[in-house]
């Protein structure tokens, strides 16, 4: 067994393609990093990032009772759960798409009519580089990272991995 060197999961040596991001495995489709910061970004892991320990909300909460979470814990984002498996999560960005100027009349409504559901995950052993293609390709700005049994263990920003980076350009 081999672990992808983007993502990290594990496929039988001698495949040519991740089976869960999609990427080649064969040596020549990986470039060489130039600078120390490329280095890094390609081989150090989300687990790097150390991951903040996620706020979740249980998928019956109210909108009001999750957007003064938000604003309670200075949070972006809260990962909304179902018998401790995330089924959604709402950021301060579908409070501003979904809600906007209406947000008082849903403030007693459950938060599942608002959230993105089933969010797109990462496991912490995912190289930086992997996370910053998925965050862009999906266009959001929150990743919750995945322990064992599909328990949400922790969760990375864009900012995350901007103070990451410019930590390794000052270093």
């Amino acid at each position: 067994m081999i672990n992808c060197p983007f993502c990290g999961h594990e496929e039988i040596e001698g495949v040519d393609q991740c089976n869960e991001c999609g990427h080649s495995l064969t040596d020549d489709s990986r470039p060489e990093p130039a600078t120390e910061v490329e280095r890094s970004i390609m081989s150090d892991t989300i687990a790097d990032l150390a991951p903040h320990t996620p706020v979740v909300v249980d998928v019956s909460a109210t909108v009001k009772e999750v957007l003064n979470t938000l604003v309670e814990n200075s949070i972006g984002c809260v990962l909304v759960t179902k018998d401790d498996a995330i089924v959604g999560i709402f950021s301060e960005k579908d409070a501003l798409r979904r809600l906007n100027v209406d947000a008082a009349s849903h403030a007693d409504e459950p938060i599942s009519k608002f959230m993105t559901k089933s969010p797109e995950t990462l496991k912490d052993n995912a190289n930086i580089a992997f996370a910053v293609h998925r965050m862009d390709q999906g266009g959001f700005r929150h990743v919750p990272i995945m322990g064992s049994k599909g328990v949400p263990k922790g969760i990375i920003s864009v900012r995350d991995i901007l103070r990451f980076l410019n930590e390794k350009l000052h270093a």
